[in-house]
């Protein structure tokens, strides 16, 4: 295995988010590595705002559903004891966020969650397939059940 030192766990706060940033977090203790938290809006308007914005995690807006997913950012990290420096809300498109953060802050390993579904979802695509193809660092993905 190598020498995993930073490790960036991308979140969605579904039901199984919990579920993988418990075993990004167990991994980053296991090997002593420093642990991130990447959250990607992509589903909740961001008017007048380009792909690609980081949104400031300590300034007040005045869209509630923004608000929102910064709190649950911010409880889930506080929870696990994760710094604010290591905690990412960006507007985007996951896949092409999650990676350009990783080669930004030089990350070694990326956690992901699949639910690695059949049929008509293979065909259009998800997160952890884009994170593998276009990630320049190695990839961790935590197989989840549907019903996680």
């Amino acid at each position: 295995m190598n020498d995993y030192k930073k490790i960036l766990v991308a979140i969605d706060f579904s039901g199984s988010g919990n579920i993988v940033i418990n075993q990004a977090q167990r991994l980053a203790n296991q090997l002593d590595a420093e642990l991130s938290v990447i959250h990607v809006l992509d589903n909740i308007p961001m008017p007048d705002t380009p792909y690609g914005t980081i949104i400031d995690l300590n300034t007040q807006s005045s869209d509630s559903l923004l608000e929102d997913e910064k709190n649950k950012l911010n409880q889930t990290c506080d929870g696990m004891n994760i710094a604010p420096c290591n905690r990412w809300m960006i507007w985007g498109k996951p896949q092409e966020e999650i990676t350009q953060l990783a080669i930004k802050e030089n990350i070694d390993l990326i956690v992901v969650g699949s639910h690695g579904r059949h049929g008509l979802a293979v065909l259009m695509g998800s997160t952890a397939k884009g994170v593998i193809f276009n990630a320049e660092c190695d990839v961790l993905t935590v197989h989840l059940k549907d019903d996680q």
